[in-house]
């Protein structure tokens, strides 16, 4: 084959361009410090990387997002938390000093007061947010625990809630009840009314009825009506007669003259031994204790503190628009069917990996603790106007002659005024007995809500530190694939200039001679 000086020079600069190459791509690893620019370069490399990639961002989402976004819900949770065993704690405290018989009236007062401090700031704890989503609504993130005082502000009557409890004959109590006969309003100025005329002791009686306590008190009843409170056991519903509280529905229970009675203002339902007895006749029939019983009734009239229905009953919400319509929100009807599922909010924390970050209302927040106070009230109130009247009545026999008429008439009035006044104490002093004995049990369940969220971030803990451990592991995988040796291009580098040197010198060399010369 003849070898022209044109196929030396081509050659010479086909070789001296592929070294030229070869010193750019070695260059451009060196300025960017990658094996690869391009996917053409090394296609096996690109594949990996984008893989690795991938499980890089995946990691550092979890590890620098998700886990701190869950790990500071948590925290906020178990702050509040604390917060309510604190207050707890104090209730307790105070129960235990009105549970003293040597405190009067008067004491026992001031201790109802600090009691309906705590408790509303139990409720208040419950509208505790994390960067605007409310912690204990479940998915209601953006609906406060209970109402807040723009509730107020609506229109009279709006919200109305229809709100179905579901209960069973174990959460049926007893209300303790005393007769006191025509001792009511009776005092220093009007004893010797005609009114007063035949009070004696005898009158005065005792007595528990069986009772179940609805979660609101206020609710809508109107006397003698029978649609006001349906009762659903079983699937047979019977609706109950309303008697408001001034015409004595629990005396005429205990007394006999009504068997079932539904009591709007303080939300109870009562029941005589005869119809307690029916009820557990007809429960033992449907199943057993167990069976579910269902109390539907209307509340429409809220104040601040309250606790909002929809996140613990199938309800049906009605609003009123701008425009005066009515329009209204079914919340919960799966609860009706035994299909309800508590409202858990998980965060994902890793590959196939979720962590539940959230206390949901049901678990810490009771209508019981609002009624408990609502009973020593009630029963408070009773036992300051006897003790108004005991003291009137002393007062009066101070300034009688003993032996007179007036006097034995006086006393008797005395005598029975005191022995209601001892049935009152003693249901105060055991209803402080029971609220030491309910507020441990609150307590113990938001132990166990703490328990619980203490366990997830002691898991979450060990996630995050499993997710630092692998994105520095990923991390190391991606750089062995990606990064360029910088010492060993740096050599390589040099050694391809030193090359392309040396050849431009030979080609010029060699350029330099052809056929002519020997001419």
């Amino acid at each position: 084959m003849r070898m022209t000086n044109k196929i030396m020079q081509n050659n010479s600069l086909y070789n001296i361009n592929n070294n030229k190459i070869l010193q750019n791509k070695l260059s451009t690893m060196m300025s960017t410090e990658k094996k690869i620019t391009r996917p053409s370069d090394d296609p096996i490399i690109a594949i990996r990387a984008l893989r690795l990639r991938t499980s890089v961002t995946e990691l550092t989402q979890f590890y620098e997002k998700n886990a701190p976004d869950a790990d500071s819900w948590l925290d906020v949770t178990g702050k509040s938390l604390i917060t309510i065993t604190e207050v707890f704690n104090d209730m307790i405290t105070q129960a235990n000093k009105g549970a003293n018989k040597d405190l009067g009236p008067e004491d026992l007062e001031i201790i109802l007061e600090q009691l309906e401090s705590l408790k509303n700031e139990y409720y208040s704890t419950g509208n505790v947010d994390y960067a605007g989503r409310y912690i204990f609504t479940g998915y209601r993130t953006d609906t406060t625990m209970s109402f807040t005082k723009e509730v107020e502000e609506q229109p009279d009557g709006y919200p109305s809630y229809q709100i179905t409890e579901q209960n069973t004959i174990k959460d049926f109590d007893t209300v303790n009840v005393t007769d006191i006969g025509d001792l009511e309003g009776l005092n220093k100025s009007n004893y010797q009314d005609a009114n007063y005329g035949n009070v004696v002791e005898q009158d005065i009686h005792n007595a528990d009825v069986h009772r179940l306590r609805l979660s609101y008190d206020n609710l809508v009843g109107q006397k003698d009506l029978t649609s006001d409170l349906v009762i659903d056991v079983a699937g047979t519903q019977k609706q109950v007669k309303t008697v408001p509280l001034s015409e004595d529905p629990y005396l005429k229970v205990m007394n006999g003259a009504e068997d079932i009675v539904f009591i709007p203002e303080t939300g109870e339902v009562l029941f005589s031994d005869k119809a307690y007895e029916q009820l557990e006749n007809e429960i033992r029939a449907a199943g057993g204790t167990d069976t579910e019983i269902k109390f539907t009734y209307t509340k429409n009239q809220w104040k601040d503190g309250d606790l909002r229905p929809e996140h613990y009953f199938a309800c049906t919400s009605t609003t009123l628009n701008d425009d005066n319509t009515e329009k209204k929100i079914n919340y919960n009807q799966e609860y009706l069917l035994n299909q309800g599922k508590r409202q858990t909010i998980e965060y994902d924390v890793g590959y196939n990996q979720k962590i539940q970050v959230n206390t949901t209302a049901d678990e810490v927040f009771s209508h019981n603790m609002d009624r408990d106070i609502d009973d020593l009230k009630l029963a408070l109130a009773d036992l300051k106007a006897m003790d108004a009247t005991v003291k009137d009545m002393d007062a009066v026999l101070d300034n009688l002659e003993e032996g007179t008429p007036e006097y034995k008439d006086v006393k008797k009035k005395y005598d029975a005024a005191n022995k209601a006044y001892s049935y009152l104490r003693e249901k105060v002093h055991k209803l402080f007995e029971g609220t030491i004995t309910k507020v441990q049990g609150y307590l113990d369940d938001t132990n166990v809500a703490i328990t619980d969220n203490g366990t997830r971030s002691q898991r979450l803990s060990l996630i995050s530190n499993r997710l630092m451990d692998q994105r520095t592991t990923f991390r190391t995988l991606q750089s062995e694939n990606e990064d360029a040796d910088i010492a060993e291009v740096a050599v390589q580098l040099t050694s391809t200039e030193l090359t392309y040197n040396a050849a431009l010198m030979a080609t010029g060399k060699i350029m330099q001679t052809s056929l002519m010369n020997y001419i």
